[in-house]
């Protein structure tokens, strides 16, 4: 199994300096930064290039890049210079793009999924064909998504499927979300897999809990959610108990939906850290 965090904030560079090496010395796999506008939000191509730089052994990659913000030919260029700052520790995340209000803030036209889907696909052959042009190896691709046709585009092109386990939610401006259910992930997960089931699959984990009180933070998070407490324990993309639960319910999602790659935010980084030492044990 493989393990990375998602850093959402630089602070100052000597800050972002110690974020990146500490993710490095807990023994994380991949530090990844989202694509994301306003507030505190990397731009992610500096971001990466400069935890690349900070450390040794390892990779770094977008969760995802929002493409429809990128222009192909400039995107290809960012990709390649990268790709050689990081020494080949490179792993390019993609995705559709999912939230209106940031297109409406950065003055860009939100379109409908399938455009922003064949923008995606159009986007990944312009890029891998200008990389060839420069004899730049085209990085490992993560696409990540919900939706069946981004599932079926990165059954078609990439090494890695991320899901997140969330839905758009009902009524709602897109990117307002609600957690899928445990069916739900389930079935987007077998229809990748009819497609492709030699994908690595990466589970971006929403939250870690480490409790003694499994119930009272299922109860919490049930009215975040506006779901059931019943629900939230058997939520996928979130980790609640003690440390020992916790690395039987990692198991048990590499069993049951294939997940081998498992993302945590950078709030949980260091309590997951003891968890994610264990996993690696042998047996």
């Amino acid at each position: 199994m493989r393990f990375g965090v998602t850093l959402r904030s630089i602070g100052t560079a000597s800050e972002w300096t110690a974020k990146c090496r500490a993710a490095e010395q807990l023994g994380y796999d991949v530090i990844t930064v989202p694509d994301h506008i306003g507030g505190t939000a990397p731009a992610p191509f500096p971001a990466i290039a400069a935890a690349a730089a900070v450390t040794e052994r390892i990779k770094v990659g977008t969760l995802v890049l929002n493409v429809p913000f990128h222009n192909p030919a400039l995107l290809a260029r960012d990709v390649a210079a990268t790709v050689q700052l990081s020494g080949g520790r490179f792993e390019l995340g993609l995705g559709a793009g999912h939230m209106k209000a940031e297109f409406d803030d950065a003055g860009l036209p939100w379109q409908d999924l399938p455009t922003r889907l064949d923008y995606l696909t159009t986007t990944i052959t312009d890029v891998r064909r200008r990389l060839e042009a420069v004899d730049v190896e085209m990085p490992p691709l993560l696409i990540a998504g919900h939706s069946k046709g981004v599932l079926r585009i990165a059954a078609e092109h990439a090494q890695i499927v991320g899901f997140a386990g969330l839905k758009p939610k009902p009524g709602a401006e897109p990117g307002i979300w609600r957690l899928a259910t445990e069916a739900e992930l389930a079935e987007r997960v077998a229809f990748h897999a009819d497609l492709n089931r030699s994908t690595e699959s990466n589970m971006l984990i929403q939250d870690v809990v480490v409790t003694d009180d499994k119930r009272a933070a299922a109860t919490e998070w049930a009215g975040l959610a506006e779901s059931t407490v019943d629900a939230i324990l058997e939520a996928p993309q979130l980790l609640i108990g003690t440390e020992h639960q916790i690395i039987d319910r990692v198991h048990e999602l590499r069993d049951r939906f294939g997940f081998t790659y498992f993302t945590v935010f950078e709030p949980a980084m260091e309590r997951f850290a003891p968890i994610l030492e264990a996993l690696r044990q042998p047996g």
